[in-house]
């Protein structure tokens, strides 16, 4: 319980520093939270191919790794 709590006041920090430093550049209060619950809004296409390849190694590798490890059980 002692986790989900630091972890929550964690989250709530950063999303108030967030939105701090985006009211602070101008940007609207809704545009600020608007880019605070969906980063995907903001990203780049460099951004988002380095993402797609990071969630690629985390799916595949341990799918490969489990397809391995079941066919040296078969054998």
């Amino acid at each position: 319980m002692k986790n989900l709590g630091i972890a929550l006041l964690l989250w709530t920090a950063l999303v108030l520093f967030s939105l701090s430093v985006d009211v602070f550049l101008g940007f609207g209060f809704t545009t600020s939270l608007r880019n605070a619950f969906n980063p995907f809004l903001v990203m780049d296409i460099a951004e988002m191919v380095i993402f797609a390849v990071f969630i690629f190694f985390l799916v595949v590798v341990p799918l490969v790794s489990f397809f391995r490890k079941k066919m040296k059980e078969q054998d």
